[in-house]
């Protein structure tokens, strides 16, 4: 097996945690505002539109789950290689580091247009 510094990981495994966490609290936000508009409208358009991002909110909130169990386990697997190996990672744990960096990537665009299809729906609808 060929090794490497733990450099390779960074501090990613916190700064993604840390932005979970904002992207969590900001859902809340956004589930008060939606249910202020459900509450103003009633109709049919409105409440179509309300169940959409209703759902929309829902799965990202199981993709913040599975994102932080998976970047909690792959943190604990990086800090058993670094005391197993003195200081050092197995190369298969940054190829599975950047695995997981293209994941939260993908999820942060994810997460920021649907934001921003939100606020177009809160400007017609508020």
């Amino acid at each position: 097996m060929s090794y490497t510094t733990v450099a390779h990981c960074g501090t990613d495994h916190q700064e993604w945690l840390k932005a979970i966490d904002f992207y969590d609290n900001e859902l809340d936000i956004l589930e008060e505002r939606l249910a202020e508009v459900a509450k103003k409208n009633t109709g049919e358009e409105v409440m179509k539109g309300v169940e959409h991002f209703q759902n929309q909110f829902i799965i990202q909130r199981n993709t913040i789950d599975e994102l932080r169990h998976y970047i909690h386990e792959h943190e604990g697997k990086v800090l058993r290689d670094v005391q197993i190996h003195a200081g050092h990672i197995e190369t298969q744990q940054v190829v599975g580091h950047n695995a997981l960096k293209e994941e939260f990537s993908g999820f942060e665009k994810v997460i920021n247009e649907l934001r921003d299809e939100f606020k177009r729906y809160l400007s017609k609808w508020m």
